[in-house]
């Protein structure tokens, strides 16, 4: 059988890598669109609904002093502001930029900017009530399948084919970083095959090889946490690639699928040339 692929979609996943600066979002972006990212991701939450009581009043050490769970998740939560700020820069450099959404509030905040796709969350994937206001608005959605069962993948494609709403299911495994030998990575062919659909993969490895062979498995859409520092505070970093991960990446999937040619056996001028300064007969 002959490998015909075509560049994947490329998404940087920004996430909460900017500790609510802009300018940093601004530079991580940058950084993206130098290396031929498509797009970039953020996320959106509303911090009383997605943080459990129990856990907004914990202590813990953040760069901006002793603060509890709930005020530090403010201090990296982006306003309407701040939105509206990253869009203008992406639309400037020219990436495309959309959201995951952690609840529903969040949601119908991010209807007002018309971002081209969705995102389902793997953490979001078993809240059927989510699920169904995401399908209900018919765009284009990438569903992350960690953190769930086969059954759970069923019932969401499900309720996307209810509402008729375009989908890609996004192989991963929510461990950050995730250790190589848990990637799964034979799960894009198990997806196609039993759903018969766009299939992508969203890494949190730190190697940038899995995504290559990911899109090799048929994976269109390639997502990856993204960071100017891996050392920097946030609880993604250490799963996310750095410029000079993005750089290795992108290049090579963004030229790979010239590797493998017709399939026809012919001699290159080249080669031609070449064979000359070897034939005696």
């Amino acid at each position: 059988m002959k490998i015909k692929l075509k560049p994947p979609y490329l998404i940087g996943e920004v996430g909460i890598n900017h500790n609510g600066s802009v300018q940093l979002a601004k530079k991580i972006i940058r950084v993206a669109k130098k290396n031929n990212f498509d797009a970039i991701k953020l996320q959106k939450r509303d911090l009383k609904i997605c943080i459990p009581k129990d856990q907004q009043d914990i202590l813990r050490d953040t760069p901006w002093g002793r603060m509890t769970y709930l005020n530090y998740k403010k201090k990296i939560e982006l306003s309407k502001n701040d939105f509206q700020n990253i869009i203008k820069f992406c639309k400037k450099v020219k990436i495309d930029i959309f959201c995951s959404a952690f609840d529903v509030n969040s949601l119908k905040f991010l209807k007002q900017f018309k971002f081209r796709y969705n995102k389902i969350p793997s953490a979001m994937i078993t809240n059927i009530k989510f699920i169904d206001a995401v399908a209900k608005e018919r765009k284009k959605t990438f569903i992350s399948t960690g953190m769930c069962e086969m059954k759970d993948i069923i019932k969401a494609v499900k309720i996307f084919k209810k509402h008729k709403c375009k989908f890609v299911l996004m192989h991963c495994v929510s461990e950050y970083p995730c250790p190589e030998n848990n990637l799964n990575l034979n799960m894009i062919t198990s997806l196609k095959k039993k759903f018969k659909c766009e299939v992508g993969y969203s890494g949190h490895e730190t190697s940038v090889s899995p995504s290559i062979f990911s899109w090799i498995m048929g994976a269109t859409y390639i997502e990856r946490h993204i960071t100017t520092d891996r050392s920097l505070w946030g609880t993604d970093q250490a799963a996310s690639i750095e410029p000079q991960g993005m750089a290795a990446l992108a290049g090579i999937l963004k030229k790979a699928h010239t590797f493998f040619g017709s399939g026809r056996k012919r001699i290159s001028l080249v080669e031609q040339k070449m064979l000359k300064k070897f034939k005696y007969w």
